[in-house]
């Protein structure tokens, strides 16, 4: 048995299917789109599968997510259809409810937000709203899990009824039309469910429901337009504004017949957005708050549980425990080496910032869940409009916090194509979870104290977004039109900690499994390039596979102050994974330490680079090209190599201008000098200047245009 899951975003939908499903869950693309699949087993009833549909507003196919819902339920044909209505805005979610029913498919309808509703006063007559739409209907809360044994019962009697009776009646004129296009149908098609929904469908001239309906003969086709135009004619209107007129005047008597509204209920979500979406507060609110996230995950709580793991954990009892392991079995010395310097020390260094890891996934999953961090997207609009985006190219950036790939591939809902491309080459410049093992290395290591740094690293890579997005926005290869900002702001609610531990959860075991994976592949093979020559002969690792090959390229990062071989190779390996840096240097500087504790690492690498030289690494790393898997994704969306290559080009260059005028000035500010490198991050910061601030050439080609005109 297959039920469907299907709602408007934010209606609570993902906690349904996660309450349902619990862990029984598998996660993967829609054939052929981007667009994220889920797929469960419900709890206590493994015979039946719940599909988990893209959250959308209406079955009109104008995006990705709504083409797939679409498709899903026309060609799948599920078992039942889960309705997950928000029983706060009951307007709204009705409207794509009233679609749903035209296609005749057994259904029940899930109002969520129960706890919401009785804040606002909001009473909800359940048997008048069945009695209406002629489906049932269940009060649940994905909150608390309540309703929902009751949700899944109501569905397998639906689907045992199967198809559902005709409840919904438009105007007399618009239902005659409706029967006539039905008529014309039946001359080449048999009866169905669909019926009704194919003619609405065709009222409204979907290109989509044409193409499935390909018997139809260019007669029947001419005599479906004509009752289109006589329908147009008596209403004087086009047929979609009357569909759509119809529909909400439908909803709006349902609405007043099964809700009540007391007008006790009091939104202090209302209160609270004039603060936080305020002109002036929404940023340095916007600040504190990841101060405040950074401080808790870097500095404090996330750090003392890195420093027993990097120390005791990493340091002494997995080497220890593994010599003795090793001795006692007389392996030979340089794979005792391997084990300890290499595997355990490598993938150590990366897993040794789990905690910090876990804190700051729990921080952010926790803002999310609560409905600030949409308040964050409408908060940026404002800004992005001024670079040529919208508040839509947030939200991929925003993906992007937790890994590049998905972030990448959530431009799909960008319209505009250029601000979509541009959206794709911006969203890695910020820091993924991945590259926060560098932040907590480096602020660990140099800067124990200063709970601001972390912080700053963020938004400098905001900064370099709206910087780059500028330069984007006057080049010619991105004029665009930009795209309408449209975005519901969720009720504010406290976090619902189940969903917000798991999503902590997947996010912390995806991270060990690169550990365990990737990471574990790259220590060994960096160990061993680090103890052989090119003849295969053991050595130190100064004249090693990897310090010759290292020295070729380090004379590029030597004006941002990490010239050395160790660090350039450690650059070089972030690009199959960010966590090979921290992973990299683990290697490479285990070899010089003497004793067993991972704070040797934070001191060999305070005694080889000045804190100036480590913050310009942190920013280097933080904002050049992500990891190989996004560059994959990359080229998925922007179609081609040459494009790729393109944009792995700017976001390189960005980064190394950005970090030579911030390592070569902070330099001359603390210590006073004056030299060659100086003065190329003056002429780095006159040539970013430049691109910022010439002329837009649209508006320069109108201005030409404008003049020989006159």
């Amino acid at each position: 048995m297959k039920i469907a899951l299907i709602g408007n975003p934010n209606a609570g939908k993902t906690s349904v299917f996660n309450e349902l499903t619990g862990g029984h869950q598998t996660v993967g693309n829609w054939p052929g789109v981007t667009v994220e699949q889920k797929v469960g087993k419900i709890k206590n009833h493994p015979e039946i599968e719940l599909v988990d549909l893209p959250g959308i507003y209406s079955m009109a196919p104008y995006s990705p997510e709504e083409l797939v819902a679409r498709d899903y339920l026309v060609h799948h044909s599920p078992d039942c259809v889960i309705n997950i209505v928000d029983g706060s805005n009951l307007e709204r979610n009705l409207f794509l409810t009233l679609q749903l029913l035209d296609m005749h498919i057994p259904m029940v309808i899930a109002v969520n937000m129960a706890d919401v509703m009785e804040k606002r006063g909001i009473h909800l007559d359940l048997q008048r709203l069945e009695y209406q739409l002629g489906t049932p209907a269940v009060l649940v809360s994905a909150m608390k899990g309540r309703g929902l044994e009751e949700l899944i019962e109501k569905c397998q009697q639906e689907a045992k009824k199967g198809v559902i009776q005709d409840n919904i009646e438009y105007d007399k004129r618009l239902e005659s039309s409706i029967e006539e296009v039905i008529k014309v149908l039946h001359k080449e098609y048999e009866p169905n469910q669909m019926d009704r929904w194919d003619a609405i469908k065709l009222l409204e001239n979907d290109h989509e429901v044409k193409k499935d309906l390909q018997r139809l003969s260019e007669k029947d086709q001419a005599e479906i337009h004509e009752i289109r135009l006589i329908g147009e004619s008596l209403f004087h209107d086009d047929m979609v504004d009357v569909i759509t007129r119809e529909r909400y005047a439908l909803i709006d008597q349902i609405i007043k017949f099964a809700v009540y509204v007391d007008g006790s209920g009091h939104r202090i979500g209302q209160t609270v957005d004039k603060i936080v979406t305020n002109r002036w507060l929404a940023f340095p609110i916007f600040a504190l708050l990841m101060w405040g996230v950074y401080y808790l995950s870097i500095q404090t709580v996330g750090s003392w549980g890195t420093d027993w793991v990097n120390d005791k954990l990493v340091g002494e009892y997995i080497p220890n425990f593994m010599t003795h392991i090793m001795d006692a079995m007389h392996v030979i010395g340089w794979v005792q080496d391997l084990v300890n310097n290499g595997i355990i020390a490598g993938v150590g260094a990366v897993l040794g910032f789990l905690p910090q890891l876990l804190v700051l996934f729990l921080c952010l999953n926790i803002l999310e869940d609560c409905g600030y961090m949409a308040r964050v997207a409408f908060v940026m609009d404002r800004v992005f409009r001024r670079i040529g985006l919208s508040g839509k190219s947030f939200i991929p950036i925003l993906v992007a916090t937790g890994c590049g790939v998905p972030g990448i591939m959530s431009t799909r809902t960008i319209e505009s194509e250029a601000e979509r491309r541009s959206t794709i080459m911006l969203a890695t410049f910020m820091p993924c979870s991945a590259k926060t093992t560098i932040i907590a290395l480096i602020t660990g290591a140099f800067f124990p104290t200063k709970s601001w740094v972390a912080p700053l690293v963020y938004f400098i890579s905001l900064a370099t977004i709206v910087l780059s997005g500028v330069i984007l926005k006057k080049s010619k290869y991105f004029q665009r039109d930009r795209s309408v900002f449209m975005m519901e702001l969720p009720d504010y609610h406290f976090p619902y900690m189940k969903n917000v531990i798991r999503q902590t959860g997947n996010r912390c075991i995806s991270f060990v499994k690169k550990a365990g994976t990737i990471i574990f592949m790259s220590s060994v093979i960096l160990w061993l390039l680090s103890h052989f020559t090119w003849t295969l002969h053991l050595t130190d690792e100064n004249h090693s596979i990897l310090a010759s090959l290292g020295q070729i390229f380090a004379f590029i990062f030597a004006p941002l102050g990490f010239g050395d071989w160790k660090s350039t190779v450690a650059v070089l390996a972030g690009f199959s994974a960010k966590e090979n840096i921290v992973n990299t240097l683990g290697i490479l500087y285990h070899t010089q330490v003497t004793s067993d504790t991972g704070v040797e690492l934070f001191t060999t690498l305070r005694a080889t680079y000045t804190p100036m030289a480590a913050f310009s690494l942190l920013t280097f790393n933080i904002l050049c090209t992500p990891c190989f898997a996004a560059i994959g994704a990359m080229k998925r969306e922007l179609g081609n190599a040459k494009s790729t290559v393109a944009a792995i080009a700017f976001q390189c260059g960005i980064a190394y201008l950005v970090t030579l005028i911030i390592y070569q000035f902070g330099c001359f500010f603390m210590s006073g000098k004056f030299g060659l490198g100086t003065v190329s991050a003056i002429i780095a910061a006159i040539f970013l200047l430049y691109l910022v601030l010439r002329k837009n050439r649209q508006n320069k080609q109108s201005a030409v245009q404008l003049k020989g005109a006159m």
